[in-house]
């Protein structure tokens, strides 16, 4: 008989976590909005989660502001909210260097992931991602500990000394394409593979949306998508694994009828309307382009520096609030206060637009022709919410918590801590 996994408690952040005696296993389907698993369990596609959703537990959970990646992955795997951990974005301008960085690595990290306590408990942890430029993040402080984080995008690569583990190709199969829906399901064949062979036993894997910035719903190819992610999660809980399923953001239309960008070109607008020197930054910015062309429902704004500007904050939030399509605009103490964001890397103002509008810099900065195909998105308010579902009940304090204001971050608690699993 196998040795059951540790069920040693481990801390991070402020949270003690105390696992079953039994696999875990936390999935972020990213861009997952519900209505992809309303329209594949409708039409009978996804079984696995029909049952879980009676014998354990679905309902929804409030992700991190903005509704992008890398913020709502780091809150995830930290517990805490984007004002502790320090990722406000994909993307974030540096007024100290003057430069626009990419906040894809672990440096920009101000708290560790809860990995590392759990393999020193005891657990035999493995975070597999879609996308290499998360790889990094859930790989700080795991890899010389005994833990394994790889990418599907890049699983050809994987060595023992960078990722813990080699030969993944033998393990899972060719390494597939970022731009395709197998780029997800190769992540959750992952996960059932170092389950198979004892590799791990603490799982999180985290999808790619490509798919969902694709199809809608009801499209053939998300639900034959979805039909594929509810086959793994059946082959995780043959395998005995306590499962918890949210995603780091959900997704939306945002065009006009014809088809075309519905974009708001915020820079453009404010240096016409109050001079030269405004600065957007559009924090879904990162290297997969044809997900959004950089257009998502979230911006920073840095007001014009120059001496001539007698620009006010609150002269500019006002105006925005009158132009349709911005839901939001805030001055930075205020919306690093709603949105729990680091106001040190923050614009001095954010901006947050209507479920069917993007916000882009200026026409020539984008590139529309990766999204002629018509444009979904996120970022803003109307992706915020997002599914939280478990294989198992849950005790009541956590149903209690669930069915109040729960946080997507709050997925390894409720998955170690608040499921009745044997």
């Amino acid at each position: 008989m196998p040795t059951p996994p540790s069920q040693t408690p481990f801390a991070a952040n402020g949270r003690t976590y105390r696992p079953p005696a039994r696999p875990v296993a936390v999935i972020c389907l990213d861009g997952s909005a519900d209505e992809y698993l309303d329209a594949a369990m409708a039409r009978g596609r996804m079984p696995t989660l029909a049952r879980m959703s009676v014998e354990g537990y679905r309902g929804m959970a409030r992700g991190a502001m903005p509704s992008f990646t890398n913020v709502n992955n780091s809150s995830i795997v930290t517990g805490v909210p984007p004002a502790v951990h320090g990722i406000g974005g994909n993307f974030f301008f540096d007024t100290a260097s003057g430069q626009e960085v990419m906040m894809n690595s672990s440096s920009f990290l101000r708290v560790p992931t809860l990995f590392p306590a759990a393999q020193n408990a005891g657990r035999r942890v493995a975070v597999v991602t879609a996308k290499e430029k998360l790889r990094d993040i859930f790989a700080s402080g795991l890899i010389g500990i005994g833990g394994i984080a790889f990418s599907s995008e890049k699983a050809v690569h994987a060595t023992r000394g960078v990722h813990g583990i080699d030969g993944v190709e033998a393990l899972v199969g060719p390494t597939p394409a970022i731009y395709s829906g197998e780029a997800s399901l190769y992540v959750l064949r992952s996960g059932v593979a170092l389950l198979e062979r004892g590799l791990a036993d603490f799982l999180y894997l985290s999808t790619t949306d490509f798919m969902q910035h694709k199809f809608a719903p009801e499209d053939p190819e998300a639900l034959d998508f979805y039909a594929g992610i509810d086959a793994s999660l059946a082959r995780l809980l043959a395998l005995g694994a306590v499962v918890g399923v949210t995603a780091d953001h959900g997704m939306n239309a945002k065009q006009k009828a014809d088809g075309s960008p519905n974009v708001i070109y915020l820079e453009t607008e404010l240096n016409a309307r109050f001079g030269p020197g405004f600065r957007v930054i559009l924090p879904i910015t990162d290297p997969y382009v044809v997900h959004h062309g950089a257009l998502g429902s979230f911006a920073q704004v840095h007001l014009p520096q120059h001496q001539a500007s007698t620009v006010t904050a609150r002269e500019v939030v006002d105006w925005l609030l009158s132009r349709p399509g911005v839901t939001e605009a805030h001055e930075r103490a205020t919306a690093a206060r709603l949105m729990q964001l680091p106001p040190d890397r923050m614009g001095d103002l954010v901006v947050c637009s209507a479920r069917d509008v993007v916000l882009g810099r200026s026409p020539e900065y984008h590139d529309l022709k990766a999204i002629e195909g018509g444009l979904r998105s996120h970022g803003g308010r109307y992706e915020e919410m997002v599914p939280f579902v478990f294989s198992h009940p849950l005790a009541p304090d956590y149903l209690a918590r669930a069915q109040g204001d729960p946080r997507n971050f709050d997925i390894f608690d409720f998955t170690c801590n608040g499921t009745l699993a044997a």
